[in-house]
C-alpha cells in the first residue's frame, strides 16, 4: 500500500436466511450467481470498484468457513490482491469495519476505505462510481460519508436517511437522522418530503477518521477489534483473527455504533439500480418478468398464472393457477409461500434449526478447497457420494473410526496412499480403504478426478475424520 487511495472493503459474513432454500449458511446469497450467469454477487462487487483504485489492494472481512469460497472467487476475478480477514465469530458489521480499518492503518495511514456489503445488486456501476467520486472530497477532509438510494415507492423493508439541504455546498450533505424501517403511511411521508433516502449500507472515509468515532462512540470495540487483530495468526493467504478478543467485542452495527450518534455524517444521493436483495420478493423485482409478470429460471412451465415467482435448480417446476406466488426448488428442499408472506422464511429456518435439520447449513453439494461432493444416496449404514477432486489438489491425510470406503474412479486418474502403500487409480479401477486405515486421496492429473465413494460402517458424519496432514490447514 502506498499513496494516499480509495481501498475496497467487502463485508462478506452474513448468511443471508432470507433466500433459503438456495442460499445456505455454508454457502450463502454473496456467493451464490443471483443477479447475473457469469458472476456472483461477491464478484460483482468486487468488481465494480475496478478504475477507482490505482491498486490492487481489496480487503474482504468474511466468515472463517466461507474462506476458501471467498478467495477461489477473487482469484477468478484475477484483478485484485485480497487481504482476507477472518471473522472466527460474526459481530455485526462494526467490529468488521473496524478491524479493516486497523488493518489498513498498519501499512497506509492515509487510506480512504470504500465499505461494501458482499450481497447488493447494483445495475448502473458508472452511477456507483460518480457517487464514491462526489463523496471523495468530504471524506478526505475527515467526513464519514455515508450513501443513500433515492427512493422510487414507499417501502417498508429498508431503513432511511433524512438529510439536510440547507447550506450544502456540494454533492454531501450533512445527515440530519437514521431512522429505522417505517410504516406505511411513514414511508408515503418519506417520499413526498424529498429529504429521505433508503439507507443503503455503504460507506466512504478515512480510516483513521472511522476509527476516531469509534473511539469516540464505542471505545470497547475498537479495544477488542485491536487485539483481534494484533493476537492474530497468519494461515496460508488469509489473516485469522483471535477468537477470544474478537468475540469480546460487542456486536453493533456501525450505524447504530457510530453512524447515528456522530456529528461527521454526510450522505451522497444515488440512483444505481441498487437492491439489498434482502428476500425473494427483492429478487423477483430485480429480475425482467414477463407480461403475466411471472419471473422464471430453470426448467419451469407456468399455466394461467400471474405475478409469480419460480426457481428451479435441478428439476422440472409446474405451476398451475397461481397469483403472488413464490417457489424456490433446489435437489434436497423446496419452498412454497405467499409474496405477502416471503418476508417470514426466517422463521421456517429458524425451526429447522431448532430440529437439527442439515438443510440450513449446506446443499447436497458441498464445496471443499480441493474439489467438491455430492450426497447421491443414504441409508442405514451407508452412503453414497460423487466426489470431484480439482487438479492438482489432494484431501488431507486422514483416517476413519467408523467407516469404511470403496471408491470407484469414473474420470481422471488419482494417486491414493493407504497405508504404506502409494499407487495410481484410473477410470473403472477401485480401491477399499478399511476401517481404521490411514488414506489420502490426490489428482496428480491435468483434467479433475471423478469418482464414487461408497462408504459402510456404525458412523457416517463429516466429524469422523482424523486430520493428521493437510494442505490447507483443518489439522
Amino acid at each position: 500500500m502506498n499513496d494516499s487511495r480509495i481501498i475496497p472493503v467487502v463485508l462478506s459474513g452474513g448468511a443471508g436466511t432470507r433466500l433459503w432454500p438456495l442460499s445456505r449458511e455454508h454457502f450463502p446469497k454473496q456467493l451464490l450467481r443471483l443477479a447475473s450467469p457469469d458472476m456472483t454477487l461477491l464478484q460483482q462487487t468486487a468488481a465494480r470498484c475496478q478504475g477507482l483504485t490505482t491498486g490492487s489492494d481489496l480487503i474482504v472481512v468474511c466468515n472463517e468457513a466461507h474462506r476458501f469460497l471467498v478467495a477461489e472467487q477473487l482469484r477468478q476475478l484475477d484483478v485484485w490482491t485480497p487481504h482476507i480477514l477472518l471473522e472466527p465469530v460474526g459481530r455485526n458489521t462494526a467490529p468488521g469495519i473496524a478491524v479493516a480499518a486497523l488493518h489498513c492503518l498498519q501499512g497506509e495511514p492515509d487510506a480512504i476505505l470504500l465499505v461494501m456489503p458482499s450481497d447488493h445488486l447494483i445495475d448502473d456501476v458508472d452511477a456507483f462510481q460518480s457517487a464514491v467520486l462526489d463523496g471523495l472530497e468530504a471524506a478526505t477532509e475527515g467526513a464519514l460519508v455515508t450513501f443513500g438510494i433515492r427512493p422510487t415507492h414507499p417501502e417498508t423493508g429498508y431503513g432511511y436517511i433524512r438529510a439536510r439541504h440547507d447550506n450544502a455546498t456540494g454533492p454531501a450533505l450533512p445527515v440530519a437522522q437514521f431512522v429505522e424501517k417505517p410504516d406505511l403511511p411513514a414511508a408515503r411521508d418519506y417520499l413526498a418530503s424529498g429529504d429521505y433516502y433508503w439507507n443503503s449500507g455503504i460507506f466512504l472515509f478515512r480510516a483513521e477518521s472511522l476509527l476516531e468515532e469509534l473511539e469516540r462512540q464505542a471505545p470497547a470495540i475498537v479495544d477488542a477489534c485491536r487485539r483481534a487483530l494484533t493476537e492474530g495468526r497468519h494461515d496460508l493467504d488469509f489473516l485469522r483473527l483471535d477468537e477470544q478478543a474478537f468475540a469480546a467485542a460487542p456486536s453493533e452495527s456501525i450505524d447504530y455504533a457510530v453512524m447515528e450518534h456522530t456529528t461527521r455524517a454526510m450522505v451522497v444521493p444515488m440512483d444505481p439500480g441498487w437492491s439489498d436483495l434482502g428476500s425473494w420478493s427483492a429478487l423477483q423485482q430485480a429480475r425482467t418478468a414477463d407480461e403475466l409478470g411471472n419471473t422464471q429460471s430453470g426448467d419451469t412451465l407456468l399455466e394461467d398464472c400471474r405475478n409469480t415467482f419460480v426457481h428451479a435448480d435441478s428439476r422440472l417446476v409446474a405451476g398451475l393457477g397461481l397469483d403472488d406466488c413464490i417457489i424456490v426448488e433446489t435437489v434436497d428442499a423446496v419452498l412454497v409461500a405467499k409474496r405477502d408472506r416471503i418476508q417470514q422464511v426466517k422463521t421456517v429456518v429458524e425451526r429447522l434449526r431448532r430440529e437439527g435439520r442439515s438443510e440450513t447449513l449446506q446443499h447436497r453439494r458441498v464445496t471443499r478447497p480441493w474439489g467438491c461432493y455430492e450426497g447421491i444416496a443414504s441409508a442405514d449404514r451407508f452412503q453414497v457420494k460423487r466426489i470431484i477432486v480439482n487438479p492438482g489438489q489432494q484431501l488431507s491425510l486422514q483416517m476413519h473410526h467408523h467407516r469404511a470406503e470403496h471408491w470407484v474412479v469414473v474420470r481422471g486418474t488419482g494417486r491414493v496412499t493407504r497405508g504404506e502403500e502409494s499407487y495410481l487409480v484410473s477410470e473403472d479401477q477401485s480401491t477399499y480403504i478399511s476401517l481404521g486405515t490411514m488414506h489420502r486421496l490426490e489428482n496428480p492429473g491435468v483434467i479433475p478426478l471423478e469418482l464414487i465413494e461408497v462408504q459402510t460402517g456404525s458412523y457416517l458424519g463429516e466429524d469422523d475424520i482424523l486430520r493428521f496432514d493437510d494442505n490447507y490447514g483443518r489439522c
